[in-house]
């Protein structure tokens, strides 16, 4: 084993210098991890966003139910029209039927007037044929052949009765037949209105059916957006979940890495001189610093180097590089798996190298800090390069 060993002199410049530094460091024990604070920052803002969106999408849901409640509601007076003109309809074809049956009586009836008018016509033409084909001598005959030429007038008025009442009869059964005629007319009018207005029904029928069809399909594809909406807002609430238990486990462990830092404060501190390194830890700690400093300034790197021997120097962390270095969730690479992929290629530049030399021995450019992250809004520290010491 390599033990590295300072002289006098240099270990009371590195505690001059530490005391220097040590009022910008231990002010801040309320700063947890670069990961932690990082993985809570990151998690609040996930949170707020699904909140925006959850409300968003609650907005979306209220809109669409809205909708749905108003097609449901012009649906259902639609339905109403459409119970009206359908019975509307079925009135109107009660009438056409009627109507239909009065119009077959009323040329049925004219049929018959027709037929007894030229039934009459018949009779009168056959009285008149008759007496023609008498003649005056047959006049005669009946005139002497009475007993009584007040019985002869008797039967002379008679006569003229008969066909008084014959054309009284015929002109009867001519008006008879005018009427028929035009109530037929008639008839056929009120049908051809009630036909009209059967066209008409069945139109506005047809029209509102169509609606009726319209406002279902309307309402079906609100139905589907309105399930989709419902299982995103299951979705936004059972992230919102996970995530708020996400960050109550976050907060547990800050608050615990608060409390270490608090120890770490206020914990013995070794002096470099009691500290022994083991063979690869120079090669470790260099990789560790390629990997969490390789593109700051030297005193970036040196600052890295400086935080894991802090940690070794205090009495809450792990007395070795290793066991600072995979402490669990202490250094991103180590849970990425950067650093056994520095490791595997050795990614450590020379300054990576002479800064993990000159922390092993002792050298420390931010006091006693145990804590480095990139800059966030609230944290103050000792900044060099990308990062903030505390």
């Amino acid at each position: 084993m390599k033990t590295y060993h300072n002289t006098k002199g240099k270990r009371m410049i590195l505690l001059l210098a530490a005391v220097a530094l040590v009022s910008a460091c231990v002010p801040f024990p309320s700063y947890a991890t670069s990961s932690t604070r990082q993985e809570i920052e990151e998690k609040e803002q996930e949170k707020d966003q699904l909140e925006n969106q959850q409300e968003a999408n609650q907005l979306e849901l209220n809109g669409l139910k809205g909708e749905q409640k108003s097609l449901k509601k012009q649906l259902a007076e639609l339905s109403e029209q459409l119970t009206a003109v359908s019975d509307h309809l079925a009135e109107l074809e009660q009438q056409i039927r009627d109507k239909e049956q009065e119009i077959a009586d009323t040329i049925q009836a004219l049929e018959d007037a027709k037929a007894t008018e030229a039934w009459q016509y018949e009779c009168m033409e056959r009285r008149i044929q008759y007496a023609y084909e008498r003649g005056q001598d047959s006049l005669l005959n009946i005139f002497f052949s009475w007993e009584s030429f007040a019985r002869f007038l008797n039967l002379s008025t008679y006569t003229e009765h008969i066909a008084q009442a014959d054309d009284e009869m015929l002109d009867q059964i001519i008006a008879n037949r005018e009427f028929i005629e035009s109530e037929e007319i008639r008839l056929q009018q009120e049908k051809e209105e009630l036909d009209y207005l059967k066209v008409q029904a069945e139109a506005e029928k047809s029209r509102v059916s169509g609606l009726i069809s319209q406002t279902s399909s309307r309402m079906a594809d609100y139905a589907d957006q309105i399930s989709d909406a419902e299982a995103e807002a299951r979705a936004y609430e059972a992230s919102l979940k996970k995530l708020e238990e996400d960050l109550k486990y976050l907060k547990e462990k800050l608050r615990q890495e608060i409390a270490m830092s608090q120890r770490a404060a206020n914990a013995t501190w070794r002096n470099i001189s009691e500290v022994s390194f083991a063979e690869g830890d120079l090669y470790l700690l260099a990789n560790l610093i390629y990997c969490e400093a390789g593109g700051e300034p030297y005193e970036g790197k040196l600052a890295v180097g400086a935080v894991v021997i802090n940690r070794m120097l205090s009495s809450v962390y792990p007395d070795t590089v290793v066991g600072v270095i995979y402490q669990r969730k202490q250094f991103s690479p180590v849970g990425s798996g950067r650093l056994e992929l520095a490791l595997a290629s050795n990614k450590a530049t020379a300054d990576c190298y002479r800064a993990a030399e000159e922390a092993m021995s002792g050298m420390s450019n931010v006091g006693n800090c145990v804590y480095f992250r990139t800059p966030i809004p609230g944290l103050s520290g000792i900044s060099i390069g990308g990062h903030i010491f505390y």
